[in-house]
Protein backbone atom coordinates (compact mmCIF):
# COMPACT_ATOMS: atom_id res chain seq x y z
CA UNK A 1 0.00 0.00 0.00
CA UNK A 2 1.71 3.27 -0.82
CA UNK A 3 1.72 5.94 1.85
CA UNK A 4 -0.47 9.56 1.97
CA UNK A 5 0.82 12.15 0.28
CA UNK A 6 0.14 15.01 3.03
CA UNK A 7 0.14 18.68 1.78
CA UNK A 8 2.47 21.53 2.20
CA UNK A 9 1.11 24.59 3.68
CA UNK A 10 2.37 27.98 2.93
CA UNK A 11 0.29 30.90 4.75
CA UNK A 12 0.97 34.27 3.99
CA UNK A 13 -0.42 36.56 7.29
CA UNK A 14 -0.13 40.34 8.53
CA UNK A 15 0.26 41.54 11.31
CA UNK A 16 -2.28 42.90 12.35
CA UNK A 17 -4.87 40.31 10.63
CA UNK A 18 -7.81 39.49 12.92
CA UNK A 19 -8.44 35.47 11.67
CA UNK A 20 -3.97 34.88 10.84
CA UNK A 21 -3.17 33.52 14.42
CA UNK A 22 -5.98 30.82 14.55
CA UNK A 23 -5.81 30.07 10.96
CA UNK A 24 -2.05 29.47 11.78
CA UNK A 25 -3.05 27.96 15.17
CA UNK A 26 -5.26 25.13 13.20
CA UNK A 27 -2.37 24.85 10.44
CA UNK A 28 0.18 24.14 13.12
CA UNK A 29 -2.05 21.56 14.71
CA UNK A 30 -2.47 19.59 11.72
CA UNK A 31 1.27 19.54 11.27
CA UNK A 32 1.70 17.71 14.79
CA UNK A 33 -1.43 15.70 13.91
CA UNK A 34 0.98 14.49 10.76
CA UNK A 35 -2.36 15.81 8.39
CA UNK A 36 0.49 18.54 6.51
CA UNK A 37 3.91 17.83 4.87
CA UNK A 38 5.35 21.14 5.96
CA UNK A 39 3.79 24.46 7.30
CA UNK A 40 5.45 27.83 6.15
CA UNK A 41 4.35 30.94 7.49
CA UNK A 42 4.93 34.20 5.30
CA UNK A 43 4.38 37.92 6.58
CA UNK A 44 2.92 39.52 3.49
CA UNK A 45 4.15 42.80 4.62
CA UNK A 46 7.87 41.63 4.74
CA UNK A 47 7.74 39.31 1.68
CA UNK A 48 6.01 41.71 -0.45
CA UNK A 49 7.77 40.67 -3.85
CA UNK A 50 6.45 36.98 -3.02
CA UNK A 51 3.33 37.84 -2.41
CA UNK A 52 2.62 39.74 -5.45
CA UNK A 53 3.59 36.85 -7.31
CA UNK A 54 1.43 34.50 -6.09
CA UNK A 55 -1.49 37.09 -6.54
CA UNK A 56 -1.87 37.09 -3.18
CA UNK A 57 -4.56 40.19 -2.47
CA UNK A 58 -6.16 39.81 1.09
CA UNK A 59 -4.79 37.25 4.47
CA UNK A 60 -5.21 34.97 5.09
CA UNK A 61 -4.23 33.42 2.43
CA UNK A 62 -3.31 29.86 1.75
CA UNK A 63 -1.52 27.66 -0.23
CA UNK A 64 -2.46 24.14 0.68
CA UNK A 65 -0.59 21.78 -1.76
CA UNK A 66 -2.33 22.63 -4.95
CA UNK A 67 -4.84 24.59 -3.14
CA UNK A 68 -5.30 28.08 -3.13
CA UNK A 69 -7.87 29.21 -0.14
CA UNK A 70 -8.42 32.79 1.85
CA UNK A 71 -10.02 34.07 4.57
CA UNK A 72 -11.21 33.00 7.97
CA UNK A 73 -10.87 28.98 8.20
CA UNK A 74 -11.98 27.10 11.41
CA UNK A 75 -9.60 23.71 12.15
CA UNK A 76 -12.37 21.50 11.28
CA UNK A 77 -12.68 23.69 7.90
CA UNK A 78 -8.57 23.23 7.25
CA UNK A 79 -8.61 19.94 8.15
CA UNK A 80 -12.12 19.32 5.40
CA UNK A 81 -8.88 20.97 2.51
CA UNK A 82 -5.76 19.30 4.38
CA UNK A 83 -7.59 15.70 3.63
CA UNK A 84 -9.44 16.61 0.24
CA UNK A 85 -5.69 17.68 -0.88
CA UNK A 86 -4.49 14.64 -0.16
CA UNK A 87 -6.43 12.40 -1.78
CA UNK A 88 -6.36 11.43 -5.94
CA UNK A 89 -9.40 13.27 -6.51
CA UNK A 90 -9.07 16.40 -4.73
CA UNK A 91 -9.38 18.78 -7.53
CA UNK A 92 -13.03 17.35 -7.96
CA UNK A 93 -13.84 18.42 -4.82
CA UNK A 94 -12.13 21.77 -4.63
CA UNK A 95 -13.72 23.07 -7.86
CA UNK A 96 -17.13 21.70 -6.66
CA UNK A 97 -16.48 23.85 -3.45
CA UNK A 98 -15.01 27.08 -5.32
CA UNK A 99 -17.70 27.13 -7.58
CA UNK A 100 -20.96 26.04 -5.43
CA UNK A 101 -19.75 29.39 -3.32
CA UNK A 102 -19.22 31.43 -6.51
CA UNK A 103 -15.69 31.63 -6.88
CA UNK A 104 -14.83 30.64 -10.39
CA UNK A 105 -11.84 33.02 -9.95
CA UNK A 106 -10.19 30.42 -8.27
CA UNK A 107 -10.79 27.46 -10.68
CA UNK A 108 -10.08 29.43 -13.61
CA UNK A 109 -6.69 30.17 -11.61
CA UNK A 110 -6.13 26.99 -11.23
CA UNK A 111 -6.58 25.84 -14.86
CA UNK A 112 -4.27 28.35 -15.70
CA UNK A 113 -1.83 27.24 -13.64
CA UNK A 114 -2.15 23.69 -14.99
CA UNK A 115 -4.55 23.05 -17.82
CA UNK A 116 -4.77 18.96 -17.11
CA UNK A 117 -6.94 19.71 -14.42
CA UNK A 118 -9.86 20.70 -15.97
CA UNK A 119 -10.70 16.80 -16.40
CA UNK A 120 -11.08 16.83 -13.05
CA UNK A 121 -13.90 19.87 -13.73
CA UNK A 122 -15.87 17.50 -16.37
CA UNK A 123 -16.22 14.86 -13.63
CA UNK A 124 -18.56 17.37 -12.10
CA UNK A 125 -20.93 17.73 -15.39
CA UNK A 126 -22.61 13.99 -14.72
CA UNK A 127 -22.07 14.38 -10.78
CA UNK A 128 -25.87 13.96 -8.84
CA UNK A 129 -24.69 16.22 -5.97
CA UNK A 130 -23.94 19.71 -9.02
CA UNK A 131 -26.90 21.96 -8.85
CA UNK A 132 -26.82 24.79 -10.51
CA UNK A 133 -24.62 26.94 -9.02
CA UNK A 134 -22.16 24.57 -10.06
CA UNK A 135 -22.87 23.74 -13.80
CA UNK A 136 -23.26 27.84 -14.36
CA UNK A 137 -19.98 28.15 -13.18
CA UNK A 138 -18.66 25.41 -15.28
CA UNK A 139 -20.22 27.27 -18.27
CA UNK A 140 -19.32 30.40 -16.87
CA UNK A 141 -15.05 29.23 -16.36
CA UNK A 142 -15.34 27.57 -20.11
CA UNK A 143 -16.38 31.40 -21.82
CA UNK A 144 -13.87 33.12 -19.75
CA UNK A 145 -11.05 30.48 -21.29
CA UNK A 146 -12.71 30.35 -24.34
CA UNK A 147 -10.18 30.12 -27.24
CA UNK A 148 -7.22 29.44 -25.21
CA UNK A 149 -6.73 26.15 -25.11
CA UNK A 150 -6.66 25.63 -21.51
CA UNK A 151 -10.02 23.28 -20.95
CA UNK A 152 -8.82 20.83 -24.21
CA UNK A 153 -9.06 18.24 -21.30
CA UNK A 154 -12.45 18.60 -20.51
CA UNK A 155 -13.50 16.80 -23.83
CA UNK A 156 -12.27 13.43 -23.29
CA UNK A 157 -14.21 12.39 -19.95
CA UNK A 158 -17.49 14.60 -21.36
CA UNK A 159 -17.08 12.31 -24.68
CA UNK A 160 -16.77 9.49 -22.91
CA UNK A 161 -20.02 9.68 -20.72
CA UNK A 162 -21.90 11.74 -23.39
CA UNK A 163 -24.35 8.57 -24.73
CA UNK A 164 -24.97 7.64 -21.28
CA UNK A 165 -25.36 10.46 -19.61
CA UNK A 166 -29.47 11.90 -18.92
CA UNK A 167 -31.00 14.02 -21.30
CA UNK A 168 -30.51 17.17 -19.13
CA UNK A 169 -26.73 15.78 -18.74
CA UNK A 170 -26.05 15.15 -22.59
CA UNK A 171 -27.42 18.81 -23.03
CA UNK A 172 -25.06 20.40 -20.81
CA UNK A 173 -22.20 17.96 -22.12
CA UNK A 174 -22.90 19.66 -25.42
CA UNK A 175 -23.45 23.07 -24.62
CA UNK A 176 -20.00 22.44 -22.52
CA UNK A 177 -18.38 21.33 -25.37
CA UNK A 178 -19.59 24.17 -28.18
CA UNK A 179 -17.32 26.31 -25.81
CA UNK A 180 -14.50 24.14 -26.27
CA UNK A 181 -12.19 25.04 -29.03
CA UNK A 182 -10.37 22.07 -31.49
CA UNK A 183 -11.36 19.10 -33.52
CA UNK A 184 -12.16 16.49 -30.75
CA UNK A 185 -14.93 18.81 -29.22
CA UNK A 186 -16.20 18.80 -32.57
CA UNK A 187 -15.91 15.12 -33.23
CA UNK A 188 -17.93 14.46 -29.73
CA UNK A 189 -20.50 17.45 -31.27
CA UNK A 190 -21.47 15.07 -34.06
CA UNK A 191 -22.24 12.02 -32.29
CA UNK A 192 -24.67 14.60 -30.64
CA UNK A 193 -26.33 15.58 -34.10
CA UNK A 194 -28.36 12.27 -34.21
CA UNK A 195 -29.18 12.54 -30.02
CA UNK A 196 -32.88 11.42 -28.99
CA UNK A 197 -33.02 14.73 -27.60
CA UNK A 198 -34.13 17.63 -29.66
CA UNK A 199 -32.64 20.14 -27.36
CA UNK A 200 -28.93 18.04 -27.35
CA UNK A 201 -29.38 18.18 -31.56
CA UNK A 202 -30.42 21.61 -31.76
CA UNK A 203 -26.96 22.62 -29.32
CA UNK A 204 -24.74 20.87 -31.55
CA UNK A 205 -26.20 21.95 -35.12
CA UNK A 206 -25.52 25.93 -33.39
CA UNK A 207 -22.14 24.58 -32.30
CA UNK A 208 -21.18 22.95 -35.58
CA UNK A 209 -23.39 25.20 -37.67
CA UNK A 210 -25.73 23.08 -38.91
CA UNK A 211 -28.50 25.24 -37.66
Amino acid sequence: MSEAHYPDALLFTTPVCPHCPAVKQGLTQLLQEGLLGALEVVDATRETERAQALNVRGVPWLRLGEFELEGQMSLGELRHWAELAARPDGFKHYFYEMLKSGRRAKVEASLREDPSRAAWLAKLVTDPEAGMAVRLGIGAVLEELQGTGLTQAMVPPLAEVLSAAESRDRADIAYFLSLIDGEAARAALQTCLDDTDPEVREIARDALGNG
